[in-house]
């Protein structure tokens, strides 16, 4: 668990609360469609990093506070994210051996999952279909994927996270 007494788990911790600003920042209008994912890039992140202590339950618990967070269907991105902690913990030994540049692609892809997954359940619920707008966010989350990828690895060896 994120919050045992080993050594880090208050930066993995404060890591997530910051996503959560992050996801909750307010931005002009047209700037709210390219908002990254940033709570899925952070859950990737330490899934990646640390798949011992981030996993599926880590997913399913930041899903919920999201779902909270910005007021959707309890659940819709609890599913989402557990399902991209899922894959990201079945492929971590892979994904770390790509350079950042093929890491960014694996990213598009999961973020690209959530999306889908996301829209299903919209779909499900009788919301009305998103506009394509609604694919750009996977797109800057892979853009900005190497500068959080040396920022949260850099935290990580600063703060000894295992």
């Amino acid at each position: 668990m994120i919050l045992s007494y080993q050594k880090g788990g208050i930066v993995i911790v404060t890591s997530f609360l910051l996503a959560f600003v992050l996801l909750i920042l307010p931005l002009p209008e047209w700037a709210r469609y390219y908002r990254p994912q940033w709570h899925t890039l952070v859950l990737i992140y330490w899934a990646l990093a640390t798949p011992q202590r981030v996993g599926v339950g880590v997913g399913w618990l930041v899903g919920i506070a999201v779902d909270v967070i910005t007021g959707t269907l309890l659940g819709q991105h609890a599913l989402a994210l557990s399902l991209i902690a899922y894959i990201t913990q079945k492929m971590h030994q892979r994904l770390r051996l790509f350079p950042v540049w093929q890491q960014s692609l694996t990213i598009l892809v999961l973020l690209l999952i959530e999306k889908l997954i996301n829209m299903w359940i919209m779909g499900a619920i009788s919301q009305p279909v998103p506009s394509l707008l609604f694919w750009v966010p996977p797109f800057v989350g892979m853009i900005i994927w190497p500068w959080i990828f040396f920022v949260l690895r850099d935290l990580r060896h600063r703060f000894q996270v295992s």
